[in-house]
């Protein structure tokens, strides 16, 4: 079971997000939770509320340009306007995850310093004010290789698993499996943008019913394959 949160309002720089989740999910429509629910929270209310708001010219379309490089550590791949790049957190993402959709006109957003830390702030928060034990992804859309089209992804989690390994593991026929690893964080974050969509401004969803041997200490790395593992580079 999947729904968005109502009511969570315009972001602003220094607001407490894991009151504000707190006071809208305590009761009916959004609540109250119950443990082993996951919150699936986008990167752009994180980013706002963490001050990761960057001024650009708001009458020049690539004056963000400069801050694509600055965020990156490794170029990619140039094609016309586009830049593929490498930011510190490891991921591969169009202009380094910065983002000029749902921010107020003349400002960019960058993506959190360290989204797993915001994922534990929020969990740590909720948990504490309404009294369960939850996950928490932090989501954000990207492209994928090979494929068209756009999809949320996870890139900070708290308490729920990135990845769940099933590899040594039979299948339904009795095989077993040798390389199954299921991105489990990132079908959370997919499924929870079909209810929060791209301009209905609503930033935050709870998944219910996940299964409960998912919910563990993790984090983002569990999902960025290291270089060494990369055929493409």
């Amino acid at each position: 079971m999947i729904w968005g949160v109502e009511g969570i309002g315009e972001i602003t720089p220094q607001d407490q997000l894991g009151k504000i989740i707190s006071d809208a999910c305590h009761q009916e429509p959004n609540g109250p939770l119950q443990n082993n629910d996951v919150l699936v929270v986008t990167q752009k209310i994180v980013s706002k509320a963490e001050g990761r708001l960057v001024p650009i010219d708001a009458t020049d379309p690539l004056s963000h340009k400069q801050l694509v490089e600055d965020e990156a550590v490794r170029i990619v791949r140039r094609r016309g306007d586009l830049i593929i790049t490498e930011t510190k957190h490891g991921f591969v993402c169009a202009n380094s995850g910065i983002d000029l959709s749902n921010v107020e006109r003349g400002y960019a957003a960058l993506l959190p310093i360290d989204s797993d830390k915001s994922a534990r702030r929020i969990r740590d928060i909720v948990g504490a004010t309404l009294g369960v034990s939850i996950g928490v992804i932090i989501s954000d859309t990207f492209g994928r290789p090979w494929r068209k089209g756009l999809t949320d992804v996870a890139i900070g989690v708290a308490g729920i698993a990135g990845v769940v390994d099933l590899r040594g593991t039979p299948d339904s026929l009795g095989r077993i499996m040798q390389v199954t690893e299921v991105a489990v964080a990132d079908e959370l974050a997919g499924a929870a943008e079909l209810v929060m969509g791209k301009s209905s401004g609503v930033p935050v969803a709870v998944v219910r019913g996940v299964d409960e041997s998912w919910f563990r200490n993790s984090g983002i790395s569990e999902l960025v394959r290291p270089p060494q593992e990369d055929l493409f580079r």
